[in-house]
């Protein structure tokens, strides 16, 4: 009988075929030979075996029968097309755009950039670090502060980290931060959500006249304002100063190619979007959100920052700066929960950037101004009040009685404009306005376009003080990729200095690197899915709103939970928001006093971040030697904080890769204490089909579609970490100010700056969970169970397994433990790493949540020659340290402590005790596919100590033969 009953033999196989036969790697006659290595018959047999039947779900999924790849995308384009086209001119930080075609091609629809991994491993992610690095210098250029970050969630949660940097700085002073009235509304309702449980005061003012009397911590100021206003904000910059607080000013990367930048000014941080740079709207999402610091403020920028290294050889290489910060983030002295940046989007910016250049974007700006410039003289000519005199692209005019008649007539002739209060639209223009979008916007209020009407210069509307004088973008990235040959050779060289899934196999425990399908990826670029905007009226966007529902259901089912929201844009953000739900319920219980969170001490940093973000005093619980929760430790805790527990936190099956038998025991321990029990879904990739978190005692779970459900993680970003509650925490999921759908009317504010959060790759999870149905999504998760432990098993006599659960067996990832190695040899867990890289494949994660070893997870996408390939690999690279051990090779010059070996370090003269080839050759490594680190092992300590955050070296654009 077939192991895999839905599958066709390969020969049979078409575009018709069941997609769980794409999806999972290994045939049938593999999935024996692995079972029968593990010790199994059957996979039921195994997942008997591995599965507590404690958590075992008795009730199926309640999905749709799985659909095929053509008849999946057939559903997709039906949706979309309830999704109403409309030029979108409502601004509110959200701008239509034109994404280069190369980009389009070679970058967000290239799994070379889509499938790859956040750049830990810096010797094979130098093209993306290099990519990043770009990003930060077009920010830091264009906001005129010098260093910046490689990409935030979005403006409106970049403005929230922002504040509470500035709260850090300002030691001993306020809890209050004013924000301008003039400031997006979602960005103020973020910061509302965020700050309460800090305790911090947001008090929103019209700063027409000043600042309000007071202290104050910080400032947030909106450049131009959501109301398109553009006024100098240097007086508002230096008062604040004066009182000893910080400012941050959230600007547009657009405008500031012809505006006096915000450094300039003097705010000590910018924040902001770099959505209008080649970014789709996407109904709200993702897109990259950024900050810069001034001087000074450097190490407590959060989130990721690329900085320049040098390698082995002394040669330049890139790298994560600070990365242990950022790996390994600060537990319960957390400063923010920020453990991931939208690498791919945050790319996507960069090579606009890259692309236009600096005579570029200033053309797309002036253009976009002159368009803004012309609507409004012609609206004053029509006897239109226009509110504003100095603005960049967006008009507020003033129509006492007509406003809502004005929005409802441009909607119905295909523009949508906004609506600001009773008497007010705004209409915003952008890269993609035209004279006819103008024409239309006139028609609406009842006049008509003047063609003869000056559009020059001498129209513009920003005063001549607020002109930018100061160059940007002057390094050669940005000035010599103008032809789109030069342009699509650049975007290959630094993508062939990176690993990413296309390549091999990416064996990142607790990151479930699996296949994401060109079929699910096909529809994020559809104009009818890319081009809506996120506050557009909720009945232009049917299509949407649909897609969202089926898939709330869906991974409720999946989940046990009652309730989804899916407006968290990473699982950071879903943690928060799950955390906040149980705050929100014990207050709602009049239990004010429960603030603590018990924690294992093995969990992932996030999780003691988030719960310090949410207002919770985070305690930590022993993990016992097998790894599991000491129940213990717990009961003491328990009886030590008595009515105080608000919640506890684990993962499930734990952070060591096994399905602990104690978790439904935990769970009634703290159900009878009166806490709540969140599940983190990070591991869900070995629950799904046969556990529900929901069912065995769970209340709250984020879970990462990034991971689990297929979205890929793009370089380290996108993702989406939603949240599934019971029943009773569903009042107080997030919901949002600007659309009543999005969330329950009691929900604990909005999460992310969007609706419904990075909603334009909802589709791919939706496209996954289609084509897979229950019995595909069940068969994924038992194939994951099998080549762990089949992993496992071929590794054991070489590398220990450091924790096993019930029958000896592993979930879906299992750690093996080096740290033997190295006290007997002195080969470390980094050179482990770094010679996989010469056998063509990206380390495991390293040292976590144990220092010393390899956390690894093949996923059920990966086939039985690949596994056995990085088998062969590790065992390999055990016999090379027993060469060591042995004297053969001395400690400290060995092809695993000079690894990762590049090309040209093999032409240099060879002084090694060992050959070439096997340096660069090891078996099993085939010489015709050979992966070449750009790169060799990179000083971390040399650029942790110097934070240089600029642009690749002039001398990397020099042509060969330039050289004197």
């Amino acid at each position: 009988m077939s192991t895999l009953p839905h599958y066709q033999p390969l020969s049979e196989t078409s575009a018709a075929a069941p997609f769980v036969a794409r999806h999972v790697g290994p045939r049938d006659d593999e999935i024996a030979t692995m079972l029968a290595t593990v010790g199994y018959e059957s996979l039921d047999d195994l997942t008997d075996a591995a599965v507590p039947e404690t958590i075992r779900t008795l009730s199926g999924l309640d999905l749709p029968e799985a659909s095929t790849e053509i008849e999946t995308l057939e559903e997709l384009r039906q949706l979309s097309r309830r999704n109403k086209d409309q030029t979108q001119m409502i601004g509110l930080g959200y701008h239509d755009t034109v994404t280069p075609p190369v980009v389009i091609r070679r970058v967000l629809e290239n799994p070379g950039w889509y499938t790859a991994y956040t750049p830990y491993q810096p010797e094979i992610s130098q093209g993306r670090l290099e990519a990043l690095l770009n990003f930060q210098t077009m920010v830091a250029d264009l906001t005129g502060v010098p260093t910046a970050n490689a990409s935030l969630l979005d403006e409106a949660t970049a403005a929230a980290e922002a504040m509470t940097l500035m709260r850090r700085a300002v030691r001993g002073g306020p809890d209050r931060i004013v924000v301008d009235a003039d400031c997006l509304p979602q960005t103020i309702a973020v910061l509302r959500t965020r700050a309460e449980p800090l305790g911090l005061t947001v008090e929103v003012a019209d700063l027409d006249a000043g600042l309000p009397e007071g202290e104050l911590f910080g400032l947030l100021l909106q450049y131009p304002g959501v109301s398109g206003r553009v006024r100098d904000l240097s007086g508002l910059i230096s008062d604040a100063h004066a009182r000893g607080a910080l400012v941050t000013v959230a600007a547009d990367l657009l405008a500031l190619t012809l505006l006096v930048p915000p450094g300039e000014m003097g705010a000590d941080v910018v924040v902001g979007s770099s959505q209008r740079f080649g970014v789709p709207l996407g109904y709200g999402g993702p897109h990259a959100g950024y900050m810069a610091v001034r001087s000074g403020l450097e190490r407590s920028l959060p989130g990721r920052l690329v900085g320049v290294s040098v390698d082995a050889d002394g040669n330049q290489a890139y790298r994560l700066a600070l990365q242990t910060r950022e790996q390994h983030i600060r537990r319960e002295r957390a400063t923010s929960n920020i453990c991931t940046a939208q690498v791919l989007l945050a790319v996507v910016a960069s090579m606009y950037a890259v692309w236009h250049g600096p005579e570029g974007l200033r053309e797309i700006a002036s253009r976009t101004h002159r368009h803004a410039a012309t609507l409004a003289a012609q609206l004053r000519a029509s006897g239109v009040e226009v509110v504003h005199e100095a603005f960049f692209d967006t008009v507020l005019a003033r129509v006492p009685g007509r406003a809502e008649a004005v929005v409802a007539e441009a909607a119905e002739l295909g523009v949508n404009v906004g609506l600001d209060g009773s008497e007010r639209v705004r209409i915003a223009c952008d890269e993609v306005t035209t004279e006819a979008d103008i024409a239309v916007v006139l028609k609406a209020f009842g006049t008509g376009l003047d063609t003869g009407h000056e559009t020059g210069e001498s129209s513009w509307a920003i005063p001549e003080n607020l002109q930018r004088t100061s160059e940007y973008l002057t390094h050669p990235v940005f000035n010599v990729h103008r032809s789109e040959t030069s342009m699509l050779r650049y975007l290959r060289r630094l993508q062939d200095a990176d690993y990413a899934l296309d390549r091999g196999m990416i064996p990142l425990g607790s990151c479930t690197m699996k296949l994401n399908a060109a079929t699910e990826m096909e529809p994020i670029t559809w104009p009818r899915f890319a081009g809506v905007h996120p506050f557009a009226p909720i009945e232009q966007a049917e299509g949407y709103l649909e897609l969202v529902r089926q898939l709330e259901r869906w991974l409720a089912t999946i989940t046990g939970y009652a309730a989804v929201s899916l407006q968290p844009n990473a699982g950071s953000q879903g943690e928060l928001a799950g955390l906040l739900a149980i705050r929100a319920y014990h207050r709602s219980n009049g239990d004010t006093q429960r603030d603590v969170c018990l924690i294992p001490s093995s969990a992932h940093g996030t999780n003691a971040a988030s719960a310090v973000m949410a207002g919770m005093r985070v305690v930590v619980v022993a993990s016992g030697d097998d790894g599991t929760v000491d129940l213990d430790d717990l009961r003491a805790k328990l009886a030590q904080h008595g009515d105080r527990l608000s919640a506890i936190m684990v993962t499930y099956p734990s952070t060591h890769g096994v399905y602990e038998e104690g978790i439904a025991e935990i769970a009634r321990l703290i159900h009878e204490a009166g806490g709540q029990v969140y599940v983190d879904g990070a591991n869900l990739n070995a629950l799904m089909g046969l556990a529900k978190p929901g069912e065995f005692g769970a209340d709250v779970s984020h879970l990462n579609l990034h991971k689990t459900f297929c979205i890929p993680h793009g370089g380290g970003g996108p993702g989406v970490g939603p949240i599934g509650v019971r029943e009773h925490l569903a009042p107080f999921l997030p919901n949002h100010p600007l659309l009543p759908e999005a969330g329950p009317a009691t929900g604990v504010g909005p999460i992310s700056a969007a609706p419904f959060g990075s909603a334009s790759i909802l589709p791919i999870s939706w496209a996954y969970i289609r084509m897979m149905g229950a019995a595909g999504l069940k068969l994924a998760t038992q194939v994951a169970v099998l080549t762990a432990n089949y992993v496992a098993v071929r590794l054991a006599d070489h590398f220990p397994v450091l924790y096993t659960g019930r029958n000896g067996l592993v979930a879906h990832e299992c750690i093996v433990d080096v740290r033997p190695l190295t006290r007997t040899t002195g080969v470390t867990v980094d050179d482990v790493a770094k010679r996989l890289m010469d056998y063509g494949f990206h380390a495991p994660t390293m040292s976590f949540p144990v220092a010393g070893t390899l956390m690894i997870e093949p996923t059920e996408s990966e086939d039985l020659v690949e596994l056995d390939r990085f088998c062969d690999a590790m065992i390999a690279i055990r016999k090379e340290a027993d060469r060591v051990e042995a004297g053969e090779w001395p400690a400290d010059d060995n092809p695993l402590c000079n690894a990762p070996h590049t090309a040209s370090s093999l032409t240099k003269d060879w002084e090694h005790p060992y050959s070439r080839d096997l340096a660069a050759f090891p078996p099993p490594v085939l010489r015709d596919d050979k992966y070449w680190p750009p790169v060799r092992r990179i000083d971390g300590a040399y650029g942790d100590r110097n934070l240089v955050c600029s642009c690749p070296a002039p001398e990397t654009f020099q042509e060969e033969g330039d050289a004197d």
